[in-house]
């Protein structure tokens, strides 16, 4: 069990803040649909843009707030902020009952959320700066996305139902609200005002580092693939012979693993291989299970392989986080985080599903899906990706932060009276 290298106060605080953060986006992300799709009748595709706008909003909200947070506000203040607003649309979205209005609200409310994602990480990162103690401040995030959908599976099941489904939204207002507490309890962290050009600039300018650019790269393209993974799994399961009852347990595994990637395997791996053969080894984790989709039986495959997600999503984003924060030089750190976020959560996804949704109908017949060939196009572009990561990209880390790398692996062998401060 890795000790922490920060005092228990400053411990508490970010934890917090990252398990708030993930139990906002987990209350309303995985339910939601069923309120649009049911009570309110919207369409599909209507249900696809709702969706839609967290992807559109992470396009533009996480570079915006990393140029405020490296040159103009305390990190903390912004995400207090974006959070006290996302509250107020999240009430107002509970009363929203057509498409157009819900649209509206949702991509506002996105807009904020999305703000706050790549900043979370950021103030991570500029307090800890080893990865053992990171790992156990990122360990909240699967715990936190668990946790909140067992608490409103309980609060419905003492209501005796779900009602018109907007409790989700009421929960995620709740919760927001919270982590606009806990922000205000975040030790400061104040931009780094070097007069030199804007953040912004200085961040998209690494992109002329061909290895930071293959970086860049493929994590949009792998992490778009998994919006197939998001849209088709649970009915996957279904026609694959497995019941609808145990289809949320069987998904659950890749949360349980992720967990448990994030505390006993993230610093051991990326310690022992380095940034380009951990992100190679998320990458192909990802890989393997769409053979194991492709494969589709028996259905004990399907439901292992959910490992496979768990494990790729710390091996690849949480490990191509860490890395975009290692090539970075400090007065950009946020900016940095906000262009990873962009690429992944915004371009890539939004494209993933895009694709997602059109190789989906193309693949339907009669109503049912040909499912071995909808897995065969993730498989391709991620296979095209690992192999990229493998072949192409060197994981450089700039030579200053390689020296400063003894010292944060020190602090992680001393004991925990030593490292309170």
């Amino acid at each position: 069990m890795p000790t922490i290298s920060v005092s228990l106060g400053m411990y508490v605080a970010l934890s917090a803040v990252m398990f708030l953060e993930y139990a906002v986006w987990g209350a309303w992300a995985p339910v939601l649909a069923a309120r649009l799709l049911g009570p309110l009748k919207m369409s599909g595709k209507q249900t696809g843009w709702i969706y839609a706008t967290l992807p559109i909003a992470c396009i533009v909200s996480p570079l915006v707030a990393g140029l405020m947070a490296d040159r103009y506000f305390n990190t903390e203040w912004i995400l207090a902020a974006a959070h006290l607003a996302g509250a107020v649309l999240l009430l107002v979205a509970v009363r929203m009952a057509t498409f157009p209005r819900l649209f509206a609200v949702m991509l506002f409310y996105s807009l904020c959320f999305g703000a706050t994602l790549p900043l979370v990480n950021a103030v991570l990162f500029h307090h800890v700066k080893d990865v053992p103690t990171r790992s156990l401040v990122f360990i909240w995030a699967p715990v936190a996305w668990a946790l909140v959908g067992y608490f409103l599976t309980g609060w419905r099941n003492l209501r005796k139902g779900e009602g018109d489904g907007s409790d989700c939204l009421s929960l995620a207002g709740v919760l927001s609200i919270a982590m606009v507490l806990a922000c205000l309890l975040l030790p400061a962290t104040a931009p780094l005002k070097t007069g030199e050009a804007l953040p912004i600039l200085k961040t998209f300018a690494m992109l002329q580092q061909f290895d930071f650019l293959v970086f860049i790269v493929a994590s949009l393209a792998v992490a778009g693939m998994m919006q197939f993974y998001f849209l088709g799994s649970a009915q996957f399961m279904i026609d694959m012979g497995i019941p609808s009852r145990n289809v949320p347990a069987s998904m659950g595994i890749a949360q349980a693993a992720q967990a448990i990637a994030t505390l006993a395997v993230l610093g051991p791996v990326l310690g022992a291989r380095g940034y380009q053969w951990t992100l190679t080894a998320g990458a192909a984790c990802w890989a393997v299970l769409y053979v194991a989709y492709v494969v589709g039986r028996p259905p004990a495959l399907i439901v292992a392989s959910q490992v496979l997600h768990g494990l790729a999503y710390v091996l690849f984003m949480i490990v191509g986080q860490i890395y975009a924060e290692a090539v970075a030089p400090p007065e950009i750190r946020n900016s940095m985080q906000g262009l990873i976020f962009a690429a992944t959560t915004g371009v890539g996804l939004f494209l993933g599903t895009q694709l997602a949704g059109a190789v989906m109908d193309r693949c339907s017949v009669a109503g049912k899906f040909q499912w071995q060939k909808i897995w065969m196009v993730p498989l391709g572009i991620v296979l095209a990706g690992t192999l990229v990561l493998a072949t192409v990209f060197q994981g450089k880390v700039p030579e200053e932060k390689k020296d400063a790398k003894p010292a944060a692996q020190a602090q992680t062998q001393a004991g925990p009276a030593e490292l309170a401060s």
